[in-house]
């Protein structure tokens, strides 16, 4: 698992609903969009086509 840098992750907003984030493993997850972005080779991948929906899972 890559640990995104605290700062970053105080910036970084998901581009649907500018929810914050929280990470878990290797995504960034926003509740309020339900979607959980992925991290590859540390670096977050913020594009909704990419994103996991978590809309049965939460």
């Amino acid at each position: 698992m890559t640990k995104i840098d605290k700062k970053l992750l105080d910036i970084l907003v998901c581009p649907v609903s500018k929810g914050s984030l929280e990470q878990i493993g290797d995504e960034l997850i926003c509740n309020e969009s339900k979607l959980a972005y992925p991290i590859k080779d540390g670096i977050p991948v913020m594009i909704p086509d990419e994103a996991r929906d978590l809309s049965d899972e939460l």
